[in-house]
């Protein structure tokens, strides 16, 4: 008896993973996107025999909860364990109890690097030689650090404008950059067009079903590290719709093995230029896709067509969770108060988050007694251009101890 199968989103027919590779024939690739359930009674099985392996060995502690049967190949690259803060900071100055969840201390710096790794062992397991995927640079980069360790070729479609930092990463590894002068939602396109009509395996956000069970384990860590007393709110950026439907999932699965009994309120935080998962879930069920002309600083998160939008909306709605969006200034704030309260420097998307818990706690959607958990989800270095446009430019000294002090003042640094 196989340990999975995979699940149409909108018409709920279900498929053995070998009748279908990405997403339903009858629904299509937009609303068709595949969920995988489990046989939790082999799930528990697997479970019991394993719970001596938790924190161990990243994501792949997570085994039981993952699509593979049996001893199967993973990329030598620790991924997961990342860190999760308690913040005096934060805490006392919004009255709740705030933790963060750096996720951008994953090898390539980004959470996608959960979703890569098991994409990476997916295509090993297939026996395919090409892996490719659109992104806008963490999805890019993420992929390239798993196939370079994975004995896979690898091809990227990217914009050209993302960031200098995210395209050098991508060269470093060795993959075959293309830099298309369009939006992310034209360079999906075209990666899906190339990609399967050269026989590549793709990691396309949504389209690969597997991805979202890779992203789920960070769910997973975090109910595991906070078992005793699970967060109230959980707060991450959204921009295909893929990272905010997979922590529904991990908590959701966890809820079913009988491991916890209620999952946290998930809120999706997107940028107000790109919202289009939050006006496709203002319209109601049964979630017509939105798109709309992305704009945004948060280049992670700038998708106008997203194609995880259905299953994101469906969870959101099953779950109670919550969408809301936020400016880009109070994006570029929010990079900047992270780093000074509670020393993560986080890129644009990964500021969202704090954004979105702000807007919540000023909105007094928050409780005084509520524990909060707020996803980092890259790491600010993979975007110096953002936030240096908000900084003041350094006025450059000569070495004259007078004119020295004379900058440092007298007011701020008295011991």
């Amino acid at each position: 008896m196989s340990k999975y199968r995979l699940r149409c989103i909108t018409c709920s027919r279900e498929y053995d993973p070998a009748e279908v590779e990405y997403t339903c024939p009858v629904c299509g690739e937009r609303k068709g996107t595949l969920e995988v359930i489990y046989d939790f009674d082999i799930v528990r099985r697997e479970y019991s025999l394993n719970q001596s392996d938790i924190g161990k060995d990243g994501i792949w502690a997570f085994d039981f909860l993952l699509p593979f049967e049996g001893d199967h190949f993973r990329p030598n690259l620790l991924v997961g364990n990342t860190p999760l803060y308690r913040c005096e900071n934060l805490s006392e100055k919004y009255a709740v109890e705030v933790f963060i969840k750096d996720d951008g201390r994953n090898p390539t710096a980004s959470f996608k690097d959960r979703a890569s790794s098991v994409a990476a062992a997916k295509a090993v397991e297939k026996g395919y030689g090409t892996v490719f995927c659109a992104s806008t640079g963490n999805a890019a980069s993420s992929l390239s650090g798993m196939a370079a360790v994975s004995k896979l070729k690898s091809v990227i479609f990217v914009p050209a404008t993302a960031p200098q930092a995210k395209l050098t990463q991508l060269q470093v590894y060795g993959s075959k950059v293309l830099a298309i002068e369009d939006s992310y939602d034209r360079a999906f396109d075209l990666s899906m067009e190339i990609g399967l009509s050269k026989g590549w395996y793709c990691r396309n956000s949504a389209i690969n079903p597997y991805l979202l069970e890779g992203k789920k384990t960070c769910a997973l860590e975090l109910a595991f590290s906070m078992i005793d007393r699970l967060p109230d709110y959980l707060f991450v950026s959204a921009g295909d719709g893929t990272v905010l439907s997979s922590f529904h999932k991990g908590f959701e699965d966890l809820r079913e093995m009988g491991v916890i009994d209620r999952l946290p309120v998930i809120v999706g935080v997107q940028a107000s230029g790109a919202a289009a998962i939050k006006k496709t879930y203002e319209g109601g069920l049964p979630f017509e896709p939105v798109d709309i002309q992305a704009s945004s600083v948060a280049d992670s998160i700038c998708v106008g067509k997203p194609r995880d939008v259905v299953k994101a909306c469906r969870y959101t709605h099953k779950n109670k969770g919550m969408l809301i969006d936020v400016s880009d200034k109070e994006i570029l704030e929010g990079i900047i108060e992270m780093a000074r309260e509670s020393g993560v420097f986080a890129e644009p998307a990964g500021a969202t988050a704090l954004a979105g818990f702000k807007k919540c706690a000023r909105q007094g959607l928050l409780s005084l007694d509520s524990r909060v958990v707020i996803v980092v989800t890259g790491n600010g270095l993979k975007d110096l251009k953002s936030p240096s446009s908000i900084m003041p430019a350094l006025r450059k000294l000569p070495p004259d101890r007078k004119i020295i002090e004379e900058e440092i003042g007298e007011d701020r640094f008295q011991s």
